[in-house]
This record gives structure tokens, C-alpha cells and sequence, in this order.
């Protein structure tokens, strides 16, 4: 098949290119920069999504597929423009285009941010949950997914929706996660209240989103629907993984949550520390986004373990 990918130069986008390409398609890649594959059969088109200028229809011309992948995850002002702008104008082409000889299926990618913060409370998400984005990107991204849900006002365009939670991978550039590893290694980390007991880590790894997205963009019954997708594990399991792969002692201590929260409220009047609000709601949560309805309808279940799969991060160096 002939695709259109938005945001190849990605995290994501770049892994769901390679296998594109290894399945055989052709892609047509959108980027505003220079870009270099050694993929065969990959037609690099330079064009600014958030231009009203740019042709759309001539980007999405002769496409059968269109992934919708481009994302700005640090430039908030840069987000309207990109994923709810660029999005609608993409969509228009796509209805424009789309044809009973030629229609058009959309694979959006989103993210599980749509139903909100996760919680300190037991909380399990579906993709029935009522959307409450918090949040510039999670607002943006949230409305140009009611945009692809309601925008095809021809039966001969067609959409899949996957929302992602973390997302992991050795070539991530966010070091977040490298960053709580090298607290771990240092022997610095410790659970807060029944965090241990608790918690919950929600991650993907990138190639099983990689995975996902194929299946959003040729598997029949993937049309219509929105996915969630995350191999949730208890958060001690991807603590005591990224113990395992810097070969130091797995964390034991604990601290009171309550008496925490006052020491960090207190102390962040007067300095910037590392622990914030936001550090300790994650450390704490109960949510979870069980990939019930991705397994049940296109038979997908992650193949990489996330407390395995974290050694990645300690073993590679990020490409930045």
C-alpha cells in the first residue's frame, strides 16, 4: 500500500517507518527539515504541517493509509498549531480525497492523557472513561482526536484512534526514567507509603506501539474504534528492574506519604527539589489501562516485559 506518515523523525514515528517499510509498503514522509533513510521506497516530501500554505491534498494524493503521528511534546505554544490545526486541515484532504474507488483509513496517535492524571485512588481506564485532558499537549491531542472521530463526513473515510501510555525505548530522548535509574543506582530511592505494595507503573515499550499502529492501519476491525495500550506492572517490579540492570540492591525503605508531601510543600518555598507534587502523584498511583479491548478485537498483546525491558535504558545510549 501507498501510506502517508506524519512524524517519522520521532520516537515513535521512526520505528513504525522501519516497519513499514519492512512490510513493504511505500510511505510518503512529511518533514520540515532534511531527512535521510536507507529504507527503499520512501518518498520524502518537505513541507511545514502548521502552514496553512502547505497542500495537503497533495500530501495525502494517491495514499490509501494515513498515520498521523506528528507530535510537539515541549513547545506549548507550538501544540495547537501542530496537533489540532494541522490535524483538521489533514483531515479535509483526507475527505476530500477519499472516494469509492480510492477511500482513505486515518490512524491517529494519541495518548491514555485524554482521561486525565492518573490518581493515588484505584482507578481502572477504558476506553469507555470520559475524556478529562489536563494539560496543554493532553488538551491539544485530545481535540484532535474528537476531530479525526468526527470528521469523516464520507463512508469512504475511515479512522483508528491508539491511545499509548509511557512509552519507553532505548532511543528515547526523555531521560526521565534514566534519571530515576540513576537515583536507584545510587541507592537513593525509597517507596512512599504502600507505594510498594500499590503502586502502578504504566509504560509500553516503543515497538510494541510501533506494533499497535500497524495493526490500527490494516487490520479490518481496527476501523472505527479507539484503542488504549499499556503493559501495566506493579511499580516495584520496574523498580527492581532497573535495580537488576545497574547490578545494585533492590530498594527496600518506604517513607510516610503524608509526612512527605508536607516536607516537600514546605521545602519547595525555598528551594527546587527533585521530588514535586507531580514526582509523588506518579510514585503513588493506582491507575492502570488495561489493553483489554486491543487484545479482544485485533488479538495484540505486548511482547516486551517492562521490568526486562527497562535494562534498555542502561545498556544504549539515546539519540539525540
Amino acid at each position: 500500500m501507498f501510506v502517508l506518515l506524519t512524524g517519522a523523525k520521532g520516537f515513535i514515528g521512526s520505528q513504525l517507518l522501519a516497519r513499514l517499510c519492512a512490510s513493504g509498503h511505500k510511505v510518503r514522509v512529511v518533514t520540515r527539515t532534511s531527512f535521510e533513510t536507507s529504507f527503499s521506497g520512501v518518498e520524502v516530501v518537505l513541507a511545514d504541517l502548521t502552514s496553512p500554505e502547505t497542500n495537503y491534498d497533495s500530501l495525502v494524493s494517491g495514499c490509501e493509509v494515513v498515520f498521523n503521528c506528528a507530535g510537539e511534546i515541549r513547545d506549548e505554544k507550538a501544540m495547537r498549531s501542530l496537533h489540532v490545526d494541522a490535524t483538521s486541515r489533514l483531515i479535509a484532504a483526507v475527505n476530500r480525497l477519499a472516494s469509492p474507488e480510492h477511500p482513505i483509513h486515518f490512524v491517529q496517535l494519541s495518548s491514555v492523557g485524554a482521561y486525565g492524571p492518573a490518581q493515588g485512588a484505584l482507578r481502572i481506564v477504558s476506553e469507555t472513561t470520559k475524556e478529562n485532558p489536563h494539560g496543554t499537549y493532553e488538551e491539544t491531542k485530545t481535540i484532535a482526536d474528537s476531530l479525526v472521530m468526527k470528521g469523516g463526513s464520507s463512508k469512504f473515510f475511515s479512522y483508528s484512534i491508539l491511545r499509548p501510555s509511557n512509552v519507553f525505548g532505548a532511543n528515547m530522548t526523555n531521560n526521565s526514567l534514566r534519571q530515576l535509574g540513576k537515583i536507584v543506582q545510587k541507592g537513593l530511592f525509597f517507596y512512599i507509603g504502600t507505594a510498594r505494595r500499590d503502586a502502578v507503573a504504566t509504560y509500553i515499550h516503543v515497538e510494541d506501539v510501533a506494533s499497535a499502529l500497524m495493526l490500527c492501519g490494516f487490520h479490518p476491525l481496527a476501523r472505527g474504534e479507539v484503542f488504549n495500550l499499556s503493559n501495566d506492572c506493579p511499580l516495584s517490579d520496574l523498580i527492581n528492574g532497573m535495580a537488576d540492570a545497574q547490578h545494585v540492591s533492590r530498594p527496600k525503605w518506604s517513607v510516610s506519604e503524608t509526612l512527605l508531601r508536607v516536607m516537600v510543600a514546605v521545602a519547595n518555598r525555598f528551594l527546587r527539589l527533585p521530588v514535586t507534587p507531580a514526582r509523588i502523584d506518579a510514585l503513588v498511583s493506582k491507575t492502570t489501562y488495561p489493553a483489554t479491548k486491543i487484545r479482544d478485537t485485533l488479538g495484540f498483546v505486548p511482547e516486551k516485559n517492562v521490568p526486562e525491558a527497562i535494562s534498555e535504558l542502561f545498556t544504549k545510549q539515546p539519540i539525540v
